[in-house]
């Protein structure tokens, strides 16, 4: 665990070096600020950020990839992963610090929520159980879907196609999972199962104040999946 954390530091200073990490904290800031000012923050209106944080799941479907495009296709393009694939080192502790360097990060772009939320108590007299489930909730969506591009960069030495095939798996557990179950024909017995799988349901739950074992579940076997595959990825490099 000692090695993948730091693998973990050193990538979350790559990320903080990398100039389109500042880009991805800028469009995040903007991205958060529209939605909380166009859809909460009105006269009258109710002290939440359900809304708001509804909108911030749909952002990361594009905001995740560009984290973590990079995080395995940098090291094949510059060849820096043969240093990390000959050293001490197993693909499980590689996959997982860099995974665990992309969630750092993905914890300091919430700063721009924490400033919102100040907005929301400044003003307001706001629920701080929905807060603080949706807050998670966001953590477990967003460590799916970099784990999910964590998976792709290990794919491909191309940041621009890791970036794309993690937007593509996000689209099948976003927008094709909630058309299926009304297509006609699905069968009715696989209605609920899809339905389990179509993330944004998913995160339902915490943005209303609810902390839902099952849904705790969905995501972090999600994050489990997708990992031990890139690391199935990685592995079959040596081999080539």
């Amino acid at each position: 665990m000692h090695t993948a954390l730091v693998i973990a530091k050193r990538e979350l200073t790559c990320q903080l070096y990398s100039s389109i990490g500042y880009v991805v904290l800028a469009l995040f800031a903007l991205g958060t600020g529209l939605l909380f000012f166009g859809l909460q923050f009105q006269r009258g209106a109710e002290a939440t950020m359900r809304s708001t944080f509804t909108g911030i799941v749909w952002l990361l479907i594009f905001l995740a990839p560009a984290i973590s495009m990079r995080l395995l296709s940098d090291e094949f393009r510059s060849g820096s992963i043969e240093t990390l694939m000959t050293a001490p080192v197993s693909d499980g502790q590689i996959i997982v610090g860099k995974w665990l360097g992309a969630m750092g990060y993905f914890v300091m772009l919430m700063l721009p929520v924490a400033v919102l939320i100040g907005v929301l108590e400044a003003c307001g007299d706001p629920d701080y159980g929905p807060l603080s489930s949706g807050l998670l909730g966001l953590l477990l969506v967003g460590g799916f879907y970099l784990a999910i591009g964590t998976f792709a960069s290990a794919l491909s030495e191309n940041q621009i196609i890791a970036f794309l095939l993690t937007i593509f798996i996000i689209s099948f557990f976003t927008f094709v999972l909630y058309s299926l179950p009304n297509a006609s024909f699905i069968p009715n017995a696989w209605r609920e199962g899809i339905s389990y799988a179509y993330v944004n349901q998913q995160f339902d739950d915490f943005g209303k104040g609810l902390i839902a074992l099952r849904s705790v579940i969905f995501f972090l076997s999600g994050i489990a999946l997708f990992l031990f595959l890139a690391a199935q990825v990685l592995e079959s490099r040596r081999w080539r």
